[in-house]
């Protein structure tokens, strides 16, 4: 059953928000006019600012009902929420600065402006990270629960099962299951909630105990009784949420597309598909490859210096590696080996105490210094700073025979880090869970990632164990 007190709650959300947002104005007031901190006389009455705020929080609130903040997210990150209240604040600035516009305020000060966005982002913001903790603890002690109904016994229902027990915080309590083949559950699993019922004493169950979602478990072979099932749920007022048979193909966050007037499943979405998520990631790459490549061309120059006095051949190594869509290009590193044909090249694999390694060439690989040319290749467009890495057509046509989804990566440019190498999976290491971090990535992909990935690789990332 779905509380009609949800929509108070919501509404006690928003009435929080306005408040916070009209806190926000009387403390850039303070601290741009009253403090004395920051030597300005208003232009402007203090009820004309104070107006003008009033303006603001109701454009914010419109703005978040539309975006969907005050909507449960009780499943969702904190990430989640901050990213929405940035949002609306970005939107309902933009507005506000329209309205100041059309009324030709041109004496406001700017200042205050800032300052009054930036306080209003970050109260909001603490404000609802310690409302959620908050929850999430009260949650774990028994309070404010959610009650969920499990639709089969199976293998499917018991995953959800004990995945949802891992998430106490969450506040979600399974009652039991419905299931027409079992009456209890094996040895293994007598843990669980007991089965209660069979699927077609739903309805009565439903009238009976206080549920608030129905999780549909059933193998495929039941989808028959999906359409009754979910038409009990609408009729008690339920949410219906099914599990897919086949959930376990499934990207970790499914997208849904329309072809035909007909929903579809769209196995594999991924967020730089989206034009405004590739020119956002392209012009980082630009950007910071370039900074890179100036800041770094003093030791770059040291580098090549100390190839060339310590072993014979080229400065750098050139070789084939795939990259997006397939499509092979030249990747550039500083040489760390000795030179060798190019069969070998393409197909010897480097383990520990490779007798291949030159000295200096140990010392370039253990730092990552070798990686510095491919930055060129980020400038060229091959690479991105953060991605999959890139393979040897050699073992990519091994490994796309062994490793389940390998030929995913290749739907992203590769990069010069990436998140499996920022959590240690580098040289030789599992190349399975390498590919189950490459594509967590490709599948969440956000620029806020990004960041996080370059971060982690600038402070643990440099020197690895794994790194031959």
């Amino acid at each position: 059953m779905i509380r009609q007190s949800q929509s108070i709650l919501f509404l006690l959300y928003a009435i929080v928000d306005f408040v916070s947002i009209q806190v926000a104005f009387l403390a850039s007031w303070w601290l741009k006019f009253a403090s004395g901190f920051i030597p300005y006389e208003p232009s402007l009455p203090f009820r004309t600012y104070w107006i003008y705020s009033l303006i603001y929080g109701s454009i914010a609130i419109v703005v978040g009902f539309y975006i969907g903040l005050y909507t449960s997210k009780r499943k969702k990150k904190f990430s989640y929420e901050f990213w929405k209240v940035l949002q609306i604040h970005m939107l309902s600035f933009l507005l506000l600065l329209s309205v100041l516009y059309i009324l030709k305020e041109v004496h406001i000060s700017r200042e205050f402006l800032l300052l009054y966005l930036l306080s209003s982002i970050g109260i909001i913001t603490v404000y609802r990270y310690i409302l959620k903790n908050s929850l999430r603890f009260f949650r774990k002690l028994g309070y404010n629960k959610q009650f969920v109904l499990i639709l089969g016994a199976g293998s499917v229902g018991r995953r959800f099962y004990e995945n949802l027990e891992q998430y106490p915080d969450l506040g979600f309590e399974v009652i039991g299951f419905l299931d027409d083949h079992l009456t209890e559950h094996d040895e293994q699993y007598r843990h669980m909630k007991p089965i209660i019922g069979k699927v077609d004493d739903l309805e009565q169950v439903l009238n009976n105990v206080i549920v608030d979602e129905v999780i549909i478990a059933l193998p495929l072979h039941a989808h028959d009784k999906y359409g009754h099932i979910i038409n009990v749920c609408d009729k008690a007022g339920v949410k219906a949420l099914i599990i897919p048979d086949y959930f376990d193909v499934l990207p970790a966050r499914p997208h849904f597309d329309h072809f035909a007037g007909i929903p579809l499943i769209n196995v594999r979405d991924v967020p730089l598909d989206e034009m405004r998520n590739r020119l956002l990631k392209r012009t980082f790459d630009i950007v910071f490859s370039l900074f890179v490549l100036i800041a770094t061309a003093p030791l770059m120059l040291l580098i090549a210096l100390g190839i060339k006095l310590t072993s014979p051949g080229p400065v750098i190594f050139r070789q084939e590696r795939l990259g997006r869509h397939r499509r092979p290009f030249i990747m550039y590193k500083f040489r760390t080996m000795r030179v060798m044909d190019k069969e070998e090249s393409d197909t010897g694999w480097t383990v520990e105490n490779d007798p291949r390694t030159t000295r200096f060439g140990r010392f370039l690989r253990k730092t990552s210094l070798d990686e510095l040319p491919q930055f060129w290749n980020v400038l060229k467009g091959d690479m991105s700073v953060v991605g999959p890495r890139p393979e040897r057509p050699y073992y990519t046509e091994i490994f796309k025979e062994e490793v389940p989804r390998y030929m995913v990566k290749h739907h992203i440019r590769p990069g010069i880090t990436g998140w499996a190498q920022s959590n240690g999976l580098r040289g030789d290491t599992s190349i399975e869970q390498r590919i189950q971090h490459d594509l967590f990535y490709i599948e969440n992909w956000t620029f806020l990632l990004d960041l996080k990935i370059i971060l982690k690789t600038i402070l643990y990332g440099f020197r690895n164990k794994n790194a031959y």
